[in-house]
């Protein structure tokens, strides 16, 4: 059986081996910052495995959560010198290559559907699953990065091997903290769950929505979804939130919505604020931080009045074609 803890083992060595490099790098003026940044994150990816299989205590993981907030909000990692492609060369090889370039690229998703809708079925001669159950995906994203990396050594042939490892590590530089935000959003979301907030939230929108107003309670939870996917960064994360307050008590069980319509287009909603927010760093901060862009919130600027009129007409195509 494939399990999906050796892929958290490789991105916890990944990270270790980009703290070891920071460590090293003289022109990185926060380098021992950096350092103990991207460590506790290798640590925590390598230790969790133990927690897991209750060998450890998980209260260490934690206060390396604590840590690595005091590090970004210190203004950790930094970045260093870079090591690999100049920006002529990087042109110099789109002119070669040209769409050969979006190959490795390719291959993950392609991998990644493979894994999840077919491998994740294939049993092994003892009845067991060759994919650790419920890990599909995960597996299938880790298996498709690795054929990808190797993809991408054998189309460039780069003088170096080390050259991808060097290449994660700037462009993790260029991003920062802002690399491992969707992981901790999600985190916070659980925990807005199991702490109850979607029922505090459903106790004040009784005081909010006019009895028998659908509309209200209709633009009520589109827009809470808009709004906590703003301030979590991951619309998944609000989902469960503001279903636990609106979506089912009032939108489902009280108007008798199509509960596929009314969740499906609340995810919707959702993603209205994810346009509007940097907290959704892999969709706002990275691309900027990737394309050296010069304003960082450039791609929430330009969104915002997509995001907009798009919140609207979910509002509506709600109200029309679930009830």
């Amino acid at each position: 059986m494939i399990k999906v803890e050796w892929f958290y083992w490789l991105c916890g060595i990944f990270f270790l081996l980009i703290a070891m490099q920071a460590f090293n790098d003289r022109t990185n003026r926060k380098r021992l910052g950096s350092a103990a940044f991207w460590g506790i994150l290798g640590l925590s990816f390598c230790y969790g495995t133990f927690v897991v299989h209750k060998q450890a205590p998980s209260w260490l993981l934690g206060i390396a959560v604590i840590g690595i907030a005091v590090l970004a909000g210190a203004g950790f990692p930094g970045r260093g010198q870079e090591r690999t492609t100049t920006p002529e060369q990087r042109a110099r090889f789109a002119d070669r290559f040209g769409n050969k370039l979006f190959l490795p690229a390719l291959v993950i998703p392609v991998v990644a559907a493979i894994f999840g809708a077919w491998l994740a079925k294939v049993k092994l001669g003892n009845g067991k699953p060759l994919l650790e159950t419920g890990s599909a995906t995960i597996i299938g994203l880790g298996v498709a990065s690795i054929l990808a990396l190797i993809v991408g050594m054998i189309l460039f042939r780069p003088k170096s091997p080390a050259v991808p490892l060097h290449e994660g590590r700037r462009l993790l530089e260029h991003i920062g903290w802002a690399a491992i935000l969707p992981q901790m959003l999600a985190t916070l979301g659980l925990l807005f769950t199991a702490s109850g907030v979607g029922k505090a939230v459903g106790r004040v929108t009784d005081h909010l929505i006019p009895k028998g107003s659908l509309i209200a309670a209709v633009a009520l939870y589109c827009i809470g979804m808009a709004i906590f996917t703003i301030i979590m960064g991951n619309a998944f994360a609000a989902f469960p939130v503001m279903t636990a307050a609106v979506g089912w008590p009032l939108l489902v069980q009280q108007f008798h919505g199509t509960p596929a319509v009314v969740f499906a287009v609340g995810m919707l909603a959702g993603f209205c604020g994810t346009l509007c927010t940097p907290m959704a760093a892999n969709f706002n901060l990275v691309p900027a931080a990737l394309l050296e862009m010069k304003d960082q919130y450039g791609p929430i600027k330009a969104q915002i009045p997509t995001a907009i009129p798009l919140l609207a007409c979910n509002i509506a195509i709600m109200y029309i074609f679930a009830f």
